[in-house]
């Protein structure tokens, strides 16, 4: 079944500002809170989709990519990247401040936390650079990397803050000229986790904290372009307390191929042959993304005849099959002759079969255009 579309779920057009976008999503997120409709599935799952949508939309890299690529910019077949499967512990971590004092500016109930409803922290996200040769974006490909992650200390121990008492809140009442003016901010001590730490081993940080390799495996689906990110969720730092990892953001750098350029999902080769092989014919092998390719040259073909190869190009990342293999075939000229050979190319100047005499399919571009407008 297709994902619905994020600028349908939030209902606003592709033209909408950030601002209208958050007023949009703050709307769906009221309308579906877990806490207006206890118990209800379909209103949980309507309030994730909206959070995943935003989450997308209100980023501008990410809005970007969704408009150019859809859906699959992020998950493709891999299910990485944009808020897939976000649960309520990432939305609340994330996107929290957005409701305000919708529902009484501290905690929600039922998620994210112990009895007196404090938010979980969400880790630090990590993000490194996997570099890919064309081969690799052509086919897929499995890659292993170490990272270095903060996790939890074993043996710290944590106990409740005694500054906010577990809520991760801390509300502040303030005298105005229209009254008393409360808010909610994140408690200072804790740092919105509601606990602090009761004690730690030795090689651990302040925050109970140790650095620890990991090695992580990324799938990258076919079709991916240079600077795409993908997310491997829960791969990112811990934080202290009762948190959830962030998340590991991998950026694509595609490698420069030593003789095909990628455009789009299309492949471009230049193919060098002879004057001898132009004028005769020719069968050539070549090297594609994919393995060996044997093409036929007809008898007479001109330089810059472009032969298209359907389907030797990059899958789509959409899976609407592959791109193209464009072979630009280029007569080379010889710099320097034997003596037989000048001899032999004087006595062709005036030879009739060697006078250009180009059809309409040979014109150069600058001829075919000049017949549009003629």
């Amino acid at each position: 079944m297709s994902k619905k579309d994020f600028y349908e779920i939030l209902g606003v057009s592709k033209s909408a500002s950030p601002e209208e976008i958050k007023k949009a999503y703050r709307k769906k997120a009221i309308e579906f809170h877990p806490d207006k409709n206890p118990g209800n599935k379909e209103a949980e799952e309507k309030f994730k989709t909206a959070a995943e949508a935003y989450e997308v939309l209100s980023d501008a890299d990410k809005k970007a990519k969704y408009d150019q690529y859809g859906h699959a910019a992020f998950d493709a077949a891999s299910g990485y990247g944009g808020g897939h499967h976000m649960n309520m512990d990432d939305i609340f971590s994330q996107f929290g401040d957005i409701f305000g004092g919708a529902f009484g500016g501290g905690g929600f109930s039922g998620y994210g936390g112990n009895s007196g409803g404090q938010r979980r922290v969400k880790g630090s996200n990590l993000r490194i650079k996997v570099k890919l040769t064309l081969e690799d974006i052509a086919n897929g490909v499995e890659k292993k990397v170490k990272v270095k992650r903060k996790v939890q200390a074993a043996g710290v121990k944590y106990k409740t803050c005694s500054t906010c008492n577990g809520q991760g809140q801390v509300l502040r009442v303030t005298n105005t000229i229209l009254g008393r003016m409360q808010s909610a901010t994140t408690c200072h001590v804790c740092g919105g986790t509601g606990q602090t730490i009761e004690s730690k081993p030795n090689n651990a940080d302040a925050n109970g904290m140790i650095l620890e390799d990991e090695t992580v495996s990324i799938k990258i689906p076919a079709g991916v372009v240079d600077g795409m990110q993908l997310k491997v969720s829960g791969k990112g730092n811990d934080a202290p307390g009762n948190s959830i990892a962030g998340d590991l953001i991998v950026a694509i750098e595609e490698l420069e191929h030593a003789f095909l350029k990628r455009e789009g999902e299309n492949l471009h080769y230049d193919l060098y042959i002879s004057i001898a092989e132009a004028a005769l014919g020719v069968s050539k092998e070549i090297d594609a993304v994919n393995g060996k390719v044997r093409i036929k040259l007809e008898e007479g073909i001109q330089s810059g005849k472009i032969l298209r190869l359907k389907g030797k190009g990059i899958p789509s990342l959409n899976s609407y099959g592959s791109g193209d293999l464009l072979v630009h075939v280029n007569v080379w000229t010889p710099k320097t002759l034997s003596k037989e050979q000048r001899l032999f190319f004087e006595k062709s100047l005036t030879d009739e079969n060697f006078m250009p005499n180009p059809e309409k399919g040979d014109k150069s571009f600058f001829e075919k255009v000049k017949d549009m407008f003629s």
